[in-house]
């Protein structure tokens, strides 16, 4: 999936196995890091119970100017 394939789904929510491809991770690494240090992945995540959800706008923003911790400059993610 592409940014632009996330740009046209019909929800504003995104799942973890649609945006880890495009942050070069595995989805599980995207669940892992949502729930141990949200605050470091760059964008925001909503973590309800099992589930993450990451808002739609927030993330395509954060994919087409930034990337990256804005105080690091690194991620939360590895792997």
């Amino acid at each position: 999936m592409t940014l632009d394939d996330l740009k046209r789904v019909d929800r504003d929510w995104l799942l973890a196995r649609e945006v880890a491809p495009l942050l070069g991770v595995d989805p599980h690494s995207v669940r892992i890091a949502a729930r141990q240090a949200p605050e470091r992945l760059g964008f925001p995540v909503c973590v309800i119970g099992s589930r993450v959800k990451i808002p739609k706008k927030p993330f395509i923003e954060f994919m087409g100017g930034r990337a990256g911790c804005p105080t690091t400059g690194t991620s939360a993610i590895t792997g």
